[in-house]
C-alpha cells in the first residue's frame, strides 16, 4: 500500500481521477486502526482492482475535511475521480466488514 506522503496533494487528486482507488484513513495513535492494519495486505490482495493508498488523517487534515473523514479507520473508494462508496465512522472494523463494504461497490 502506498503512503499518501509518497504523493503531494495534486498528485493524489490525479491518481484518484485516473484510476480505481481506495483511500484508507488511519493514524498512529488509533488502536482500531492498528487492529485492522495486519489484515490489510490480505484485503488488498483480494481486491487488487483498487490502487490502495494509506492516508494519515492527522497529517492530512485538509484532505480529511474535504472528504468529511473524521472517524478512523475509514475507507473511501473512487473510480476515475468519482466517489463510489465510503465506510466512514469511528468504529473498529473487521476484515469481514471491510470486505462486505467492498462487495457493495459497483464493479
Amino acid at each position: 500500500m502506498k503512503q499518501f506522503n509518497e504523493y503531494n496533494e495534486n498528485e493524489l487528486k490525479k491518481v484518484i481521477g485516473d484510476d480505481r482507488v481506495m483511500l484508507f484513513f488511519t493514524a498512529t495513535w488509533c488502536s482500531d486502526c492498528r487492529f485492522i492494519k495486519p489484515r490489510m495486505p490480505e484485503i488488498e490482495k483480494e481486491n487488487s482492482n483498487y490502487k490502495w493508498i494509506e492516508v494519515d488523517r492527522d497529517a492530512n487534515m485538509d484532505i480529511a475535511r474535504e472528504l468529511r473523514v473524521m472517524g478512523i479507520p475509514s475507507f473511501v473508494a473512487f473510480d476515475n475521480g468519482e466517489e463510489i462508496g465510503r465506510l466512514v465512522n469511528k468504529d473498529r472494523k473487521t476484515k469481514e466488514e471491510v470486505e462486505a463494504f467492498i462487495d457493495t461497490l459497483p464493479k
